[in-house]
């Protein structure tokens, strides 16, 4: 229905009623139809008594037909208000042999009730519902949980008590003006949280609960600023060529923010990290962690710049310009040193031990190499639970195949038509067609197109608004998302490419993997969690403040998100202040998020995978909570078995394969460790349930090596020297990646 433009609005007077305020929080809002000369009150319409919703939503005035309203004005024109003694009172009393009638704005002036609920009853004066209170419950102020201002502790139409708080009291202004803000979707008893008590109890006293969303949902770019990212490298030397504003996704020249404070950046090649999952802190982050005697608590990384061979550990801001190209988490040398030299390393894994000063004792550098041998035993141990576990979920699947056209330049909508498609099935063999890529290699097999299709969507899920959080992360609130169901799709695809042979997402926080397994109402969050600066922000100021008075400032401050979140609460004594940063950290980073994560944990369920992460949290939590360990010489030595024809070549060419693996771990290479596994496997990193075949090394006569990912087989040269051998590895594995990448 048309509103006017040329029509007087605050000039026109409300049919039933008879006024001509125009407030929406008190009447209603105020509709104006020129076609049929008719201006009316919301709240004096669907409060009337004799009228009904005979019509569709878009008939008439949401769904009052025109014809309708005329006879109820006509009605009401013959009854007096018993307030006004006016005529026109089209609302009575609804109380048995009750004859009351009276307008609207009347009712509220005498303090009626309307119930904004089912028959839309009203109320007068006397026959009005009133909340009882026990005989011995005190009589005093109180705090009211939304204005904060003081409050009579009684029975009082001004005054409304929650039905499941016993010592929250509010206005009922407060309380109106906080329902027509949140929608019947937000408002909630602001101390605990209770949801259906406290709206009923609300709808019987007269408190109007619109069937909309919130209005800070409701606002066009509300959140815009959120979504800035810093981008700037503020490191003292910068060695990109093209600026400290530039930043190349997936490459070395990415720009990371500080984890503590966000609003400093570096690229990864100006601060020596070599990858993305690495931590770092800016130099003011680490001054002030520094001075508060924290700074040993922070999870510290070694740089390998440093040439110190004591000990101790060394972390600069800037990386030296001579220092060697190494593959990160590596150990030069593995097969020639001993454990002592290991330990004087730098980027041996001892030098990250840091123990508290109170607690710090002498250790050898034997002591430190056999703990680090202990936890990587256990990793392993955990690795090849998981992979056994994920061998036996794999017998599910069938030879049967189903084909996935995929545009890798597009990969999570094509990903998704695959996966919706009517005859797609978890439980057929999977095989990937890449429909932009022209001019891949006929080498490209359906293996390594496979592992390629699943690291290309396991990276686009964490970089997705479905997640949120720099490194570990958690489930985000996107309710575009959520009404599209890619929740459940997206665990659902996490399933899926663990089972069928792809890479773990690696990103999953701590307080996530835990919700999943556990359930979150068995889960503690941690402020960590929270990726919302502001919201992070808030809960630090209120945790560590140190008055009442700032206390209240705080909570003054952040009112309308506190309301929102159901975590206002009676603020009497500063230890209040923990129970309400807890209540505002469970909501924000579990409560918040309920239904997408109920989604998540049914998209993980497919193929069983769920079920056994809840049967095995420690062996799954290490492939879905951390990154793969860069490969080291060792790893790729373990991986390939060697099969050769003659045992004299085996040994010689088993002796040019380790010193190659060497020195492309040193960085005495132009290739990488993850480029010899990409050439021969189409993975660059080694997914958490093996590969099938596992793969091998043959050492023929032929003049360049060969890669055969259909076999998982690299066929390797048999040269007379070590340097003929290099050369011809980095000759081939370089352009045919090259020519792969074109």
């Amino acid at each position: 229905m048309n509103k006017t433009n040329n029509f007087n609005i605050e000039s026109s007077v409300c049919v039933l009623c008879g006024r001509t305020d125009d407030c929406p929080e008190k009447y209603g809002e105020k509709r104006t139809y020129v076609e049929y000369n008719l201006t009316v009150h919301n709240y004096c319409l669907l409060m009337s008594s004799g009228i009904w919703q005979r019509g569709e939503e878009d008939e008439g005035i949401d769904g009052f037909l025109i014809t309708d309203i005329r006879k109820e004005v006509n009605r009401a024109a013959k009854l007096k208000c018993n307030i006004c003694k006016k005529k026109g009172a089209s609302i009575g009393c609804v109380a048995p042999k009750c004859k009351r009638s009276y307008h609207f704005p009347c009712g509220i002036q005498k303090e009626c009730i309307f119930q904004f609920m089912e028959e839309f009853r009203s109320y007068c004066w006397e026959h009005k519902p009133v909340q009882k209170f026990p005989d011995k419950e005190c009589r005093g102020t109180s705090q009211c949980t939304i204005c904060l201002d003081f409050v009579e502790q009684l029975p009082m139409y001004n005054v409304l008590k929650s039905p499941c708080c016993k010592n929250a009291w509010f206005h009922r202004e407060c309380l109106q003006y906080q329902a027509l803000s949140a929608g019947i979707f937000f408002f909630r008893c602001t101390v605990c949280n209770n949801k259906d008590k406290f709206q009923k109890e609300m709808l019987r006293m007269g408190i109007n609960i619109p069937e909309k969303d919130a209005s800070w949902e409701l606002e066009e770019n509300a959140y815009q600023d959120l979504l800035h990212h810093y981008q700037h490298c503020d490191i003292k030397r910068c060695l990109c060529k093209k600026g400290r504003d530039y930043s190349e996704p997936d490459s070395k020249w990415e720009i990371k923010r500080c984890q503590s404070c966000g609003s400093r950046g570096t690229h990864l090649a100006c601060s020596s990290m070599k990858s993305w999952e690495q931590n770092w802190e800016c130099m003011e982050c680490r001054s002030i962690f520094a001075k508060s005697g924290s700074y040993s608590k922070q999870k510290k990384r070694s740089l390998p710049t440093s040439e110190k061979t004591d000990g101790t550990n060394c972390f600069l801001e800037e990386p030296s310009p001579k220092c060697p190209r190494q593959s990160a988490g590596s150990r030069r040398g593995f097969l020639l040193q001993s454990p002592k030299m290991m330990c004087q390393n730098n980027s041996s894994p001892c030098s990250h031990l840091e123990l508290p000063s109170s607690n710090r004792v002498s250790l050898s550098p034997q002591m430190s190499n056999r703990n680090w041998s202990l936890r990587k035993r256990e990793l392993r141990k955990q690795q090849r639970e998981v992979s056994n576990i994920l061998k036996e979920l794999k017998r599910q699947v069938s030879s049967k195949t189903t084909r996935l056209n995929i545009n890798a330049e597009n990969i999570w909508n094509s990903a998704l038509k695959g996966f919706r498609q009517r005859k797609f099935s978890p439980t057929n063999t999977i095989e990937i067609k890449f429909t932009n890529c022209k001019n891949r290699s006929t080498e490209d097999t359906s293996a390594a197109s496979k592992h390629r299709f699943f690291q290309l969507l396991m990276l686009h899920l964490q970089d997705s608004s479905l997640f949120e959080g720099s490194s570990a992360k958690n489930l985000s609130l996107d309710f575009q998302a959520i009404k599209e169901n890619l929740y459940f799709e997206a665990g659902k695809m996490i399933a899926v490419s663990l089972v069928h042979g792809g890479p773990s997402p690696g990103f999953f926080s701590k307080t996530l993997f835990n919700c999943l397994v556990y359930g979150p109402e068995n889960v503690k969050p941690a402020l960590e969690d929270v990726a919302d600066v502001d919201v992070a922000q808030t809960i630090r100021m209120i945790k560590y403040a140190n008055s009442l008075s700032g206390l209240q400032s705080t909570i003054h401050d952040s009112y309308e998100f506190l309301a929102a979140a159901g975590c206002l609460r009676p603020i009497t004594a500063l230890c209040d202040k923990n129970t309400l940063a807890n209540d505002i950290l469970v909501y924000h980073v579990i409560k918040r998020i309920i239904s997408p994560l109920e989604s998540f944990r049914q998209g993980l369920k497919t193929l069983g995978v769920l079920e056994k992460m809840q049967m095995y949290p420690d062996a799954f939590s290490s492939i879905l909570c951390h990154k793969p360990e860069r490969l080291s010489a060792e790893t790729i030595c373990d991986l390939f078995t060697i099969n050769s024809s003659s045992d004299v070549n085996k040994v010689e060419g088993a002796d040019f394969w380790i010193s190659y693996l060497q020195d492309v771990e040193s960085g005495e290479s132009t290739i990488t460790l993850e480029d010899i596994l990409l050439f021969v496997t189409g993975s660059f990193s080694i997914p958490p349930i093996g590969f099938d075949p596992e793969p091998t090394i043959k050492f023929l006569q032929m003049r360049y090596p060969i890669g055969n990912r259909l076999l998982n087989c690299l066929e390797l040269p048999i040269t007379k020297t070590y340097k003929a051998f290099k050369n011809k590895m980095e000759f081939t594995i370089r352009n045919t990646l090259r020519l792969e990448g074109e």
